[in-house]
């Protein structure tokens, strides 16, 4: 801490670990400038709220209920110590009259802190907060819909009887400017939106937008699309014709002078008229704003993700908080359409009229274990997760840590996987390598430690250096090397996630190669500065990506990492092998403990 910096009453939250450098900087800079002092008792209430959203932010929450309960904060692994907290009746009066604090959501912009209810912001998160909300509010019924032409394509498109989601999801994405499609891994998210798409050309002509979060989703998303289309009408597929998927990043048009801002906004909004953004649930809070205020109004958006899988790295859980958020019972004409198109599903067409979420739950992908152990995890359900776990199934394993043999058998997959990565990359088949390296995927929670992607690394290198052919010594670009991308390359039209292979391109030369859906696309080595081995990586950095097997491996239950939404989208990342390598004390802790990120979406503003 720096010795000229009066931490005044916050003192015994930064001893504590509570708060870090940047946190109380950031509070004694504000009481500064408002010329006040961390001294005052009113003050540094005021100081350590804004200290406290500083610290939420990293952990992924918008905003601080001032309310919760303190013990949240206590730093990983520790017991809470007896602090001065303020009392939260106190401590909200306090926010509500300072200077420092716009109070209510209809007070001016001016101010850097902002208290809405028991919720205290930076001011800019409210914002971001502020236009989210208000663009899904605005984003309402499109009025210009033949009603028996849409009914004819619909029935056209998803033919089949009864009750069904995805054309349910295909009917509000014609009628809302907003649709949420959400579902788990195989229950035809993708499928559906080929269809939409098919189904919005032959109601009028549209220009569309494919977007995800990260290069190796939208590379997903773009293949999947192409694979769906295979499967429709000849006529369909000349509707819908090739379509290509970006980032986000990409889609706004990235601006190397601004952090935070891009080409398109409000001011100069994207010239699609339809957006369809993939895996939202890895969008975080001011990216999705920064959507939201691009797509032109009268455009329609249509969201799709894993509201169950983790969120964002950075600040939110949008797509969590916009499917949670409770939906206007109110009947409207909007829901008798969508009750005639599903009629055996009245509550999911009146939802989707109010809220324009419907959620797929009908899996097409995955059977036996693997479905019925997201479903225990989802659920919630520890004790049908473990037995899950412990029976011992053919696509479901569980391995103890602490047993020999579960290295041995790791070993062994990970040998075997890279002997075929090196033999194909030698003989310069680049689709077989990278095959083969999606083949088999070790997962960690943690990036450190004996549980985590170093550790796993270097086991991983200590095993396989055998089978490496270097073509000179300490050479890093031998053929056969993984390779992960750790940074956005907007020049390369590469990004961080992004996983390839180093093949051999003959004549003694290498080149990388990267898929970009079916295609692949070769890199002079010279030209990659943002690239790392790849051997394992964390589940985050996994999610988007779809492996043939997966190794999950598991920290001690006292990690705070190991969460609900972790596990599932480590089980969820196999496509037909998943093996769990950790404790059933682990297990039950990740089953039990839930991500809650402090947000005002789903709490209307007082």
């Amino acid at each position: 801490m720096n010795s000229h910096l009066d931490l005044g009453l916050l003192e015994p939250f930064h001893t504590a670990g509570i708060l870090d450098v940047p946190d109380v900087q950031v509070a004694a800079a504000l009481t500064r400038v408002g010329g006040r002092a961390l001294t005052d008792p009113d003050d540094a209430a005021v100081g350590l709220g804004a200290a406290l959203c500083v610290r939420a932010l990293r952990a992924g929450s918008v905003c601080v209920d001032l309310r919760a309960d303190p013990q949240m904060w206590a730093p990983d692994d520790e017991q809470p110590v007896p602090l001065p907290w303020p009392d939260p009746d106190s401590w909200i009066s306090s926010a509500a009259d300072h200077p420092l604090v716009a109070h209510g959501p209809d007070a001016a912009i001016d101010r850097p802190l902002r208290l809405v209810g028991d919720l205290l912001y930076l001011q800019r998160y409210w914002l971001d907060e502020q236009q989210i909300r208000t663009s899904v509010q605005q984003r309402g019924q499109v009025p210009s819909v033949d009603a028996e032409e849409l009914g004819h394509e619909l029935r056209r498109l998803f033919p089949a009887p009864g009750p069904d989601r995805q054309r349910l999801a295909a009917a509000t994405a014609a009628l809302r400017r907003l649709a949420i499609i959400a579902g788990g891994p195989g229950t035809g998210k993708t499928t559906t939106v080929a269809r939409i798409v098919a189904l919005l050309r032959g109601l009028a002509p549209a220009t569309v937008a494919l977007a995800a979060p990260t290069g190796k989703a939208a590379a997903r998303l773009q293949e999947a699309v192409a694979t769906a289309l295979q499967g429709m009408d000849p006529a369909d597929q000349d509707r819908v014709g090739p379509l290509s998927a970006s980032t986000l990043h990409r889609l706004l048009g990235w601006r190397p002078d601004s952090r935070g801002r891009f080409r398109h906004d409000r001011t100069n909004p994207l010239p699609h008229d339809v957006v369809i953004v993939d895996e939202t649930s890895m969008v975080s809070l001011p990216m999705m704003a920064r959507l939201l205020e691009a797509v032109r109004p009268d455009a329609r958006l249509i969201l799709v993700g894993d509201p169950d899988q983790l969120a964002s790295i950075d600040a939110g859980a949008v797509l969590g908080d916009l499917v949670g958020s409770p939906a206007d019972e109110a009947r409207s004409e909007l829901a008798d359409a969508l009750r005639q198109v599903c009629p055996d599903d009245a509550d999911a067409a009146d939802r989707a009229a109010a809220s324009g979420v419907v959620v797929l739950d009908r899996n097409y992908r995955f059977a036996g274990a693997i479905a019925g152990l997201a479903a225990a995890i989802r659920a919630g359900d520890a004790d049908q997760v473990l037995e899950i776990l412990q029976v011992g199934h053919d696509d479901v394993q569980f391995l103890d840590p602490s047993d020999p043999a579960t290295a041995e058998l790791v070993r062994a997959e990970v040998v075997a996987q890279t002997r075929q990565v090196v033999e194909t990359a030698a003989v310069g088949d680049a689709a077989a390598a990278v095959a083969a390296l999606e083949a088999h995927r070790v997962l960690c929670a943690h990036r450190q430690g004996p549980f985590g992607v170093g550790h796993w690394d270097d086991q991983i290198a200590a095993w396989t250096e055998h089978l490496i052919a270097r073509r000179a010594a300490g050479d890093p670009w031998y053929v056969g090397r993984p390779l992960l991308v750790t940074a956005n390359d907007y020049t390369a039209d590469l990004y961080n996630g992004d996983t390839g292979i180093v093949v051999d391109a003959g004549h003694g030369q290498v080149q990388a190669v990267f898929a970009r859906g079916a295609v692949l696309v070769r890199h002079p080595v010279s030209r990659l500065d943002t690239v790392t081995t790849l051997r394992a990586m964390t589940i985050h950095r996994g999610q988007g990506s779809q492996f043939d097997a997966v190794t999950g491996v598991l920290p001690p239950p006292e990690s705070r990492l190991l969460t609900r939404e972790l596990l599932y989208t480590a089980v969820t990342r196999a496509r037909s092998r998943i093996r769990i390598v950790g404790t059933q004390q682990a297990v039950r802790a990740g089953v039990q403990r839930q991500v809650r990120r402090a947000s005002g979406l789903q709490v209307a503003p007082d």
